[in-house]
C-alpha cells in the first residue's frame, strides 16, 4: 500500500535511475488515475518520454506537461498545482528542495490530498525535508520468458530510506500485468561445458 495524500521524494544521482524512478512513478500514476483527474509533470529539463508512459498504463494526454523556461519556478508551479481539487498527483522533477518548500508543498497537500512527487535530479547532497517518504529506484536486469525474444518486464529495486511513522525497507519489484509485483528469482540452469 502505497500513502497517498502525501509528499514523496525521490533521489536519483545517475540518469538510469532518473529513467527508473520515471517509469516506477508511472506505476502508481496508474492507480491514482483509476480513481479520476489528471496528473501534473513540472520540470525545468524534461526526461522521460510521454508516450513511454504507455507501457505503465498511463495515457499521455492524462497529464498536463508542465516545462518551465527557470528553474526556481518549477517549485512554484508545483506548490499552486498541488492545491488544486481534482488532481491525482502532482510530479516535479528538480535538483533542489529545502526544508521550507518543502513544507510549504506539505502544507498544500494537507488541503487538497493531492499526492505529490518530487524527483530530485542530480543530487549531490541530502538534506532534511518534510516529505513523508524518502525514496531511491535503481534499474535491474529484467528475466526473459523462456522462447520470448526480446526485453522483459520492468524491474527495479526500490529502496525506502526513511519514512515517517514506519521502517525503511528494500525491495525488488516488477512491474506486470499493470501491477508491481514483487521479484521471485528462478534459479538459472548451469550451463554444461562441452570440450571438443
Amino acid at each position: 500500500m502505497f500513502p497517498t495524500g502525501a509528499l514523496h521524494e525521490f533521489i536519483s544521482t545517475r540518469p538510469e535511475f532518473t529513467a527508473a524512478i520515471g517509469g516506477f512513478i508511472a506505476g502508481i500514476m496508474q492507480t491514482l488515475l483509476e480513481k479520476g483527474g489528471v496528473c501534473v509533470w513540472v520540470s525545468y529539463t524534461r526526461r522521460i518520454y510521454p508516450p513511454a508512459l504507455k507501457r505503465f498504463g498511463v495515457n499521455p494526454d492524462r497529464i498536463i506537461f508542465v516545462d518551465v523556461a527557470r528553474e526556481k519556478d518549477v517549485l512554484w508551479v508545483t506548490e499552486e498545482a498541488l492545491k488544486c481539487n481534482g488532481i491525482a498527483a502532482v510530479i516535479c522533477e528538480t535538483r533542489l528542495l529545502s526544508f521550507m518548500e518543502s513544507r510549504r508543498l506539505q502544507l498544500a497537500i494537507e488541503q487538497s490530498q493531492v499526492t505529490g512527487f518530487i524527483l530530485r535530479k542530480d543530487v549531490k547532497h541530502l538534506n532534511t525535508t518534510a516529505c513523508i517518504a524518502r525514496w531511491t529506484v535503481r534499474p535491474l536486469r529484467s528475466q526473459l520468458r523462456p522462447g520470448m525474444p526480446g526485453v522483459g518486464h520492468p524491474r527495479w529495486q526500490v529502496e525506502l530510506l526513511k519514512v515517517k511513522n514506519g521502517n525503511p525497507g528494500s525491495w525488488n519489484v516488477e512491474w506486470k500485468d499493470k501491477q508491481f509485483m514483487p521479484v521471485i528469482e528462478t534459479p538459472q540452469k548451469e550451463k554444461t561445458k562441452r570440450y571438443a
